[in-house]
């Protein structure tokens, strides 16, 4: 979930250069699709369960998919409402670099959503028909952050909303369709990937605060401010390594999840990036640096729960 209306040159590819689609994915925003499943399927295997391998693909597939498509929507609504044209910063680029048509771009989401549809159906048909509901949600919330009369993306509330739908939610489906419950457990460790998430989102509109202002945005970012807003950053940073040391501290999890502070370093590299640069193209290390935390932390976290299974 992401957009920009701030200026840079950039590189012109020809259409169907493979670059050209793979700028579209937002590949960094995947971060947000990949992990949550991981967490959710390591957090099902330490409670005992026998993971069903096809589904855990198959909910990969969809989530990154869900991703993608929220992109491309988020690609066309911004360039219909005039906020991105070519020289703008941190977008795919596809129809105002590279001269694809808004409508397939359109199509493409759609598509993309159609696939996780049937994705979802079989997800279903091996768990519970209930998750359609919650999925069907996930989807409208990646649809109306840049679309709809009412965009979240123009509200405070965009950090809360893909924080919990592709944080939160996605972790408790991911755990769900292998155990067929959710725990308040599963629910406690996937709280710092909600806020990691949402996290990403905010680090992308600290870098695009001045254009979005400009366009009648009245995002978390603006309201706050810049600095405030990195300090706010910071504090959702410090808050998820907090929690985790809490979790371990309550006999909640294995210990081993504090390898996640191995991650702090790229949370210390994006706080002084954002703190340090004030243009947009210079904040985009930052940007990614909160991406990789997320990354970083996330795998860490997975990967201490795995360990802490076994031994």
């Amino acid at each position: 979930m992401e957009s920009s209306v701030q200026t840079i040159s950039s590189p012109v590819y020809k259409r169907k250069d493979w670059r050209v689609w793979w700028r579209l994915t937002r590949p960094h925003t995947l971060t947000a699709a990949f992990v949550p499943v991981t967490l959710g399927t390591v957090l099902a295997m330490s409670n005992g369960t026998t993971i069903h391998i096809t589904l855990f693909l198959m909910m990969m597939i969809a989530s990154i998919l869900i991703q993608i498509a929220t992109n491309l929507f988020n690609e066309y609504y911004d360039y219909k409402r005039g906020l991105d044209h070519a020289e703008s910063v941190g977008i795919g680029g596809g129809i105002v670099r590279d001269g694809l048509q808004p409508k397939t771009i359109m199509k493409l989401a759609f598509s993309l959503y159609g696939v996780s549809l049937l994705i979802g159906i079989y997800i279903c048909m091996n768990s519970s028909w209930w998750l359609a509901a919650v999925g069907l949600g996930c989807m409208a919330v990646g649809y109306l952050y840049t679309g709809g009369p009412k965009p979240i993306a123009y509200t405070p509330f965009g950090e809360l909303a893909s924080g919990l739908m592709m944080g939160m939610i996605i972790v408790l489906i991911s755990f769900f369709i292998q155990t067929g419950t959710v725990t308040v457990a599963s629910i406690l460790i996937a709280t710092p990937i909600m806020i990691l998430v949402g996290s990403i989102n905010l680090s992308n509109n600290i870098r695009d605060l001045d254009g979005d202002k400009e366009n009648g945005r009245r995002t978390l970012a603006i309201l706050l401010g810049k600095k405030n807003a990195v300090i706010f950053l910071a504090s959702m940073f410090t808050l998820s390594y907090i929690w985790v040391f809490a979790l371990v501290a309550f006999g909640i999890i294995s210990p081993w999840i504090m390898l996640v502070v191995l991650s702090i370093p790229k949370a210390v590299t994006a706080i002084k990036g954002f703190m340090k640069h004030t243009a947009p193209l210079q904040m985009m290390p930052a940007m990614k640096a909160t991406s990789q935390t997320n990354t970083f932390f996330g795998l860490l976290l997975s990967f201490g729960i795995f360990i802490g299974h076994f031994i």
